[in-house]
């Protein structure tokens, strides 16, 4: 089964809206729409407003450790032959993701909304 990377960061933003009476910081979990095919108009009003590749999908603004925060770029779960090549981010996602831990967060890339669900419940529990 082939599920998009919209259905895996669905599943994610779900899966926090119903933890999140458990873990209260889950509110604060939020999806940076940075993707997607648009209209040359509207990829150029968004450019002007500040929006810029490979910033990553998700960010949770909660410090644990010694991190400020969470960043996650969420892939599509790879499944082998069913796919020709399994996703991996662009040069700018690993950039931003260089960028972001060189700066204190925390970041991740995860392939599937199973993984992602795990890195934010180790993170929360630190």
């Amino acid at each position: 089964m082939n599920t998009s990377e919209h259905d895996h960061q669905k599943s994610v933003i779900n899966w926090a809206e119903v933890k999140s009476g458990e873990y209260p910081e889950l509110r604060l979990l939020y999806a940076i729409p940075n993707g997607g095919h648009r209209h040359k108009a509207v990829a150029a009003k968004l450019k002007a407003e500040g929006v810029k590749p490979g910033v990553p999908d998700l960010c949770l603004p909660v410090p644990r450790g010694t991190h400020h925060g969470l960043y996650i770029e969420l892939k599509p779960q790879w499944h082998g032959i069913k796919r020709r090549r399994r996703p991996i981010p662009s040069d700018e996602q690993l950039w931003w993701l260089k960028e972001l831990a060189d700066q204190g967060f925390d970041t991740y890339c995860c392939h599937g909304a199973a993984a992602a669900i795990t890195v934010i419940m180790s993170y929360l529990n630190q």
